[in-house]
C-alpha cells in the first residue's frame, strides 16, 4: 500500500487506512502549520512520519520529527504536532487484544 496522503491547503486532513482487533491505522496529511492540539489516547499508539518534518511535543519534551520518524507512545501521554513542512504521519492505534487462556497440558500416564 502506497502511503499518500492528500496536503490541504491549512489544517490537517486524515483517513482510515486499516482497523480489525489489533490495530488501527490512520494516515494524517499536514498543511505546513497545521497543528494537533494537545491530547491523549487512551491506547498505546505508534507514529511513524513518512514525509516533511513536524515538532512533536510528549509531555514537556519537544523535538523534530522528520521522514522516517518512529515514535512508539504509552497509553494518556499528552502529545501535540506541529508541522514544520507539508507532512504525512502514519498513526497506528494498537488496541488490546483478547487472548485466549492457555490450554491445560495433556496427562500423560
Amino acid at each position: 500500500m502506497k502511503l499518500e496522503a492528500a496536503i490541504p491547503d491549512a489544517g490537517i486532513t486524515s483517513k482510515a487506512l486499516y482497523e480489525d482487533e489489533h490495530v488501527k491505522a490512520i494516515l494524517f496529511g499536514f498543511a505546513r502549520g497545521g497543528k494537533l492540539a494537545e491530547h491523549k489516547a487512551p491506547l498505546p499508539v505508534i507514529l511513524h512520519f513518512v514525509r516533511g518534518s513536524a515538532k512533536i511535543t510528549l509531555e514537556d519534551d519537544t523535538d523534530l520529527a522528520e521522514a522516517g520518524t518512529w515514535i512508539h507512545m504509552q497509553p494518556n501521554l499528552p502529545h501535540s504536532i506541529v508541522a514544520e513542512t507539508e507532512a504525512v504521519m502514519l498513526l497506528m492505534l494498537l488496541k488490546s487484544g483478547k487472548s485466549s487462556p492457555p490450554k491445560p497440558a495433556a496427562a500423560t500416564a
